[in-house]
């Protein structure tokens, strides 16, 4: 072990060193950034402007919501009850772009569900929420009260409102946690395929170069091919580690200095309110204006918990797609000569990623139950069933998932450790599957 620490060491310090990986320390951490920035920036554009329907069959709201209508929400009342699909097909009603129920349940339950044709902006939404629910306290205190305005206020809790799309009004499409999960995955199969060609060609380089023959003579060729695994994990890790660290201080950033400037009170137009009640608004939306996946970011998702997990699962993908490609190096006949027989390692990764987005739309599938215990592809699943939640008492899956990852990486690193010996010092032929199962076979 002390001579695959010192192989290890030698991977390790070539890799970091080199201007390729310091670039990527940066540029790579920076592009991710920017993605994310994106997808804020375009989660919350919506409609600025709706037309909402309120069904009111029992006329609590008395068709009023505020004194003065302001240009971004405009209200129409029926005093009966509309039924979602009549509502989304209806041709008299194909002019309102959301339809909102307020009967004696929403004023208890404090709960309202707005169904919409097209997504609505954030501070649409935000104005939809606070003057319905001044217009529900009105109603609630002057029905069920000996209260003021200001004393109920102060007791008061907040109205939910619900938005979903009125073409998928049970919110089944709803997958945001799972592709949370698969970018996890994604990251384990980039990372893997990365550094594992780094492990190929730094293996067939070594080879036809004979530079391996010199080292051979002080190192065992497993203790040569653990070593080498090791030192670029551990430049992988490096890396991991790196970006990490600074997608972590641009999120803070962006949380920061970048969107709360989108909470300006200039945002509420139309809206009645004094400056104290607007400040007072602000602050407690300042988490719930955003977009869902900028909810999801900063709310939602338990990094902690997550990156636990996608260690590892990373740790033991490498190990066992390492395997794989220390083996092609050692087969090689020349630098390139071993480009052929990734091609069979690239297609599992990408079944791999295809299982991961397979789970996201259909979770509850036999197929997906049985391939988060496939090796290939337990890694991906895996993420994103974490990310999902798995249901009470079936936790377990995911430890057993990583239990036969860890098995079958040994298995493979034994069997891969052998084709190594054999092959490692093999010149002058062509990489053919015959010498694979000779390898093998020899002892």
């Amino acid at each position: 072990m002390r001579n695959s620490g010192l192989i290890a060491m030698r991977e390790f310090k070539e890799r970091v060193y080199s201007r390729t990986f310091l670039w990527m320390l940066i540029v790579g951490p920076a592009v991710v950034l920017f993605l994310l920035f994106l997808l804020f920036k375009a989660g919350d554009q919506g409609k600025n402007s709706i037309k909402v329907l309120i069904a009111d069959p029992a006329g609590l709201l008395e068709n009023k919501i505020v004194a003065q209508e302001g240009k971004a929400v405009q209200y129409y009342f029926i005093s009966d009850y509309l039924e979602i699909e009549e509502f989304r097909d209806g041709k008299e009603y194909q002019q309102f772009d959301v339809l909102m129920e307020v009967n004696e349940k929403a004023l208890m339950n404090k709960k309202v569900f707005a169904f919409y044709r097209e997504q609505p902006s954030g501070d649409v939404k935000m104005q939809l929420k606070f003057q319905l629910e001044r217009r529900i306290e009105e109603v609630m205190i002057e029905s069920f009260t000996q209260l003021s305005v200001d004393a109920f206020r102060q007791i008061k809790q907040p109205l939910n409102v619900d938005y979903r799309n009125v073409f998928d009004p049970k919110n089944q499409a709803s997958n945001t946690a799972g592709w949370v999960g698969f970018v996890f995955g994604l990251l384990i199969v980039s990372f893997v395929l990365l550094f594992g060609m780094t492990i190929l060609r730094s293996t067939a380089k070594e080879k036809s170069n004979r530079i391996v023959e010199v080292i051979l003579a002080s190192v065992k060729p497993s203790e040569l091919m653990f070593g080498k695994i090791l030192g670029i994990g551990m430049a992988a890790l490096v890396q991991l580690f790196a970006w990490g660290f600074f997608i972590a201080v641009g999120l803070w950033f962006f949380r920061s200095f970048v969107f709360p400037d989108l909470f300006s009170p200039a945002n509420w137009e139309g809206v009645q309110m004094s400056a104290e009640v607007k400040q007072q608004i602000i602050e407690e939306s300042i988490s719930g204006r955003y977009n869902e996946f900028v909810e999801l970011i900063y709310e939602r998702i338990q990094f902690g918990w997550m990156l636990a997990h996608f260690m590892i699962f990373f740790l033991t993908a490498y190990l066992f797609y390492g395997a794989f490609f220390s083996t092609i190096g050692a087969m090689s006949g020349t630098e390139s000569d071993g480009q052929q027989f990734v091609i069979p390692v690239l297609v599992l990764l990408g079944f791999a990623l295809y299982s991961g987005y397979l789970a996201i739309y259909v979770p509850d599938s036999p197929f997906i139950a049985w391939s988060q215990f496939v090796p290939f592809c337990s890694p991906v699943v895996g993420m994103v069933k974490l990310a999902q939640g798995y249901t009470p008492g079936t936790y377990y899956y995911l430890p057993l998932s990583w239990l036969v990852l860890v098995i079958s990486t040994y298995l493979l690193l034994l069997l891969s450790g052998r084709i190594y010996k054999n092959g490692i010092l093999q010149f002058g032929h062509r990489a053919r599957w015959i010498f694979f199962l000779r390898w093998i076979k020899k002892s």
